[in-house]
């Protein structure tokens, strides 16, 4: 789920990346769950980590269960949620939480920053927990894999964080791709422009030398948990730290699993074969290496999959703009996607395809088809449905068969900028980079003493 300061900037950025199109309509009954209420002895005991930052959004969105515990490092951010739910148990260390509510609880959220997701993943699915996890699922690509075949031994049901999965717009795009709406597709342009005074912190570097105090009330080194960061400072506590590489996954990370998301799903993407990153002129990878670049431009490639060909996908960032497609009308989104086919081109937005829209003279012509994809009642709400379904039905972000390699896609990008102008060959089975050993230092990175992976 993506990070944003302010409720009215949210907005504001949502109907930016829509494009000015109109929102798709409300799928039809037969396919869209409606709303639930749930009876008091049908509630969920749901225990949450990280809840004042971006992860109170999955506090809120439980609000409905038993909320039984509450786990964050800052007093000072949590101090609203542990105002709402007063009866729950409230922790400053997770584990500490699970190990003493272990038998109370249901399932699990998770809003911590990115380098401490996959501990506090893993440790609530070895315990048989249902896991709900912002994305990206985690900060190195040996995490996910980690997460991955840990979350299919529990068989519990899992969710990534990235919302717009849940959404009309991004079935209706998926609908139309399988229905051949612009014939055979072998490009695909994703981009985005949000947020580049977070994302780059270059003009930082000299000013993260500087000592400060550790304020009261944070618990710095449970915040850098699995980390071997530097010592505290605010350019990275509580909410620039996307931009610095030690704790965050930069634009690619952060953005990726929404704006990917799309074409991933509908042209079933699965593992690139290799990774190749340009990256702005005035970053140095080495002098550089704690923060991410003020513009990337990143190119996977894809092999041929069933009927599908070959697909290449790049990725613009910051500085840097995805190229306009030929003749196109209106306005193409800063943050979104351009899938070119051979019989047309679709442009969308971020979050789930949003603003989703067909170019020039095929709009007219093509005859949409019908609905043939199961509808949800939103992200937190499908993570629920599917625990309450007893098994008939998994999330669709679910960690090992999407939300997993959704963010491998994303952290191969991350990689490859550390080695721009190299085109990084993967082998997804090996799970490591085979001809320039130096990047896999990347793929698993090591942990710091006293943390390890459940």
């Amino acid at each position: 789920m993506a990070h944003f300061p302010r409720t009215s900037t949210r907005r504001r950025f949502l109907r930016k990346t829509a494009g000015g199109a109109a929102v798709f309509a409300i799928a039809s009954p037969d396919l869209l769950g409606g709303p639930r209420r749930t009876a008091p002895n049908d509630k969920l005991n749901v225990a949450c980590i990280g809840i004042g930052g971006r992860g109170r959004a999955s506090v809120n969105a439980c609000a409905g269960e038993n909320i039984v515990g509450l786990a964050d490092v800052d007093d000072r951010r949590a101090a609203g949620t542990y105002k709402q739910f007063p009866n729950a148990e409230k922790y400053h260390d997770f584990r500490k939480m699970l190990d003493k509510l272990d038998g109370k609880i249901d399932a699990v959220t998770v809003g911590t920053p990115d380098h401490t997701h996959a501990v506090a993943v893993t440790d609530a699915l070895r315990r048989g927990k249902h896991v709900y996890c912002e994305k990206p699922l985690a900060h190195s690509i040996h995490e996910v894999r980690a997460i991955s075949k840990l979350a299919k031994e529990k068989n519990v049901v899992t969710q990534l964080g990235n919302q717009g999965h849940s959404s009309e717009s991004i079935r209706r795009f998926v609908e139309w791709v399988h229905d051949g709406a612009i014939g055979t597709v072998t490009k695909i342009h994703t981009s985005c422009d949000a947020f580049p005074n977070v994302y780059c912190q270059m003009n930082k570097l000299e000013e993260q030398k500087k000592k400060h105090d550790v304020p009261k009330g944070l618990d710095y080194d449970l915040w850098l948990g699995p980390a071997a960061g530097p010592e505290y400072s605010p350019l990275w506590v509580p909410w620039n730290w996307r931009g610095w590489m030690p704790f965050g996954t930069g634009c690619i990370g952060d953005f990726g699993c929404h704006v990917i998301d799309p074409s991933f799903w509908a042209f079933d993407l699965g593992a690139p074969t290799s990774v190749h990153a340009k990256v702005h002129e005035s970053y140095d990878p080495k002098k550089h290496h704690l923060v991410y670049p003020p513009a990337t431009e990143i190119t996977w490639k894809f092999p041929a999959k069933g009927k599908r060909p070959a697909v290449e996908m790049k990725w613009f960032d910051g500085k840097w703009r995805t190229p306009r497609p030929e003749g196109a009308d209106g306005r193409i989104p800063g943050t979104g996607g351009v899938i070119y086919g051979t019989e047309g081109i679709i442009v969308h937005g971020s979050h789930g395809a949003g603003g989703c829209r067909i170019l020039g003279e095929k709009a007219k012509e093509y005859k949409y088809p019908p609905k043939t994809i199961r509808r949800v009642r939103g992200h937190h709400g499908d993570w629920l449905d599917s625990i309450r379904s007893n098994g008939k039905q998994k999330a669709g972000s679910d960690f090992p068969s999407f939300g997993g390699p959704l963010t491998e896609v994303a952290l191969l990008g991350a990689v490859a900028i550390r080695f721009p102008g190299q085109e990084l060959q993967w082998d997804s089975k090996a799970m490591k980079v085979t001809n320039v050993k130096e990047a896999n230092v990347f793929v698993a990175p090591p942990y710091r003493a006293g943390w390890k992976l459940a």
